[in-house]
Order: C-alpha cells, then sequence, then structure tokens
C-alpha cells in the first residue's frame, strides 16, 4: 500500500470531465465499485418506486431513482483516493468543499416531492448539513474524522426522532451525510494498491 498524494491532471473531452467529477487516476476496481453501487442503487430505488406499493407518480419514480444513483455512487466514489486526492489538492479551499455540499439540494426535493411541502424537514436537514459541513472544512484536520462521525451520528437522531419517516426513502438521510460528511469532506491520505 501507497500513498500517492500527487494529483494527475484530468483527461481531454468527456472522459476528462468524469475525471473531475470522481477524481482522476481511479482504476477498474474502483470504477467498478463506484458504477455497479451506482447501478444498484437506482435499480433498486427504480424496482421498489413501481412495485413497492408507494403510490409514486412517475416523476417521483425518476428523481428517487436518480437521488438514488448518485447518492449511492457518490458514497462510494468520494469514500475513494482519486477523488480523496483531487477534492483535497492544493488550492481547494472553503468555499470549493461548500460549494459541492451547496449543490446537493436534496433534502428541499423531498420535502416538495414525497412529504407533501414539508417545509422544515427541508430547512432543517439542509441546514444542519451546511452547519456541519463548514464546522468539518474549519476544524483542524486531526479532528476532521471524529467530528464528522459526531456530525453523522446527529443527522442519524435527526432521521429517527426529528420527523416522521419518508416511505421509500428511509435511507435517504443516511446516505446524503455519509457521502459529505464523512465521504466529501474528511481529508485522508489517498491509499493505492502496490504497483
Amino acid at each position: 500500500m501507497t500513498i500517492e498524494k500527487e494529483y494527475l491532471d484530468p483527461r481531454k473531452g468527456f472522459l476528462g470531465e468524469w475525471d473531475k467529477f470522481i477524481g482522476p487516476g481511479a482504476n477498474k476496481v474502483e470504477l467498478l465499485l463506484i458504477l455497479g453501487i451506482a447501478l444498484i442503487a437506482g435499480l433498486v430505488m427504480l424496482f421498489f418506486g413501481i412495485f413497492g406499493n408507494l403510490n409514486w407518480n412517475i416523476l417521483q419514480i425518476i428523481l428517487a431513482t436518480l437521488i438514488a444513483v448518485d447518492l449511492g455512487g457518490g458514497v462510494v466514489a468520494n469514500a475513494a483516493s482519486p477523488a480523496k486526492r483531487w477534492y483535497h489538492r492544493e488550492g481547494q479551499g472553503f468555499w470549493k468543499h461548500m460549494i459541492f455540499v451547496l449543490f446537493h439540494i436534496y433534502s428541499f426535493i423531498v420535502a416538495f416531492l414525497f412529504r407533501p411541502t414539508d417545509w422544515v424537514y427541508g430547512i432543517v436537514i439542509y441546514g444542519y448539513l451546511i452547519i456541519s459541513s463548514i464546522i468539518i472544512i474549519l476544524i483542524p484536520l486531526y479532528l476532521q474524522r471524529p467530528t464528522s462521525v459526531i456530525l453523522f451520528s446527529g443527522a442519524i437522531m435527526i432521521n429517527w426522532y426529528g420527523f416522521s419517516s419518508t416511505p421509500g426513502l428511509e435511507w435517504f438521510i443516511p446516505v446524503l451525510f455519509l457521502k459529505l460528511l464523512l465521504g466529501h469532506l474528511v481529508k485522508e491520505e489517498p491509499y493505492r494498491p502496490e504497483k
């Protein structure tokens, strides 16, 4: 096992955009994990959206499936070394990380489409995500991991005790916070297999 801190440049064209998304230099196993979990999460969500007695309309099924694909694949991608190396390279400061987090407006989509306009849910989940992210980014590096675990545990408590569950999306809050707090924001050594 080696640590590879030097980030690779993204490839050209479409593959370069993919590299900017998951981090350049992902090997075949990492790609299989990222794409495999994204596909499985999407197919499972699609199946339950159609056959799970949720009474969802086509828009709800499509959006729940897309959220599952992004969060499922994103959990793996953001925990993988290429993303760690890419998103924590030189020049990636507070606002770069916050912009990544701010784009995850899924709690408002869930509030609007799956929780009959429960805006309190959307605001509380998004607000907790933003505050937690700020804390993790600003805290000293050696405290990032334990702090992210504490804040992730808080998200689980909010999920269990703060709101009624969202039928079909009971997994949503834990996976969202796993992707962003424990995956994306925590700076870790980018380990690579021996060559």
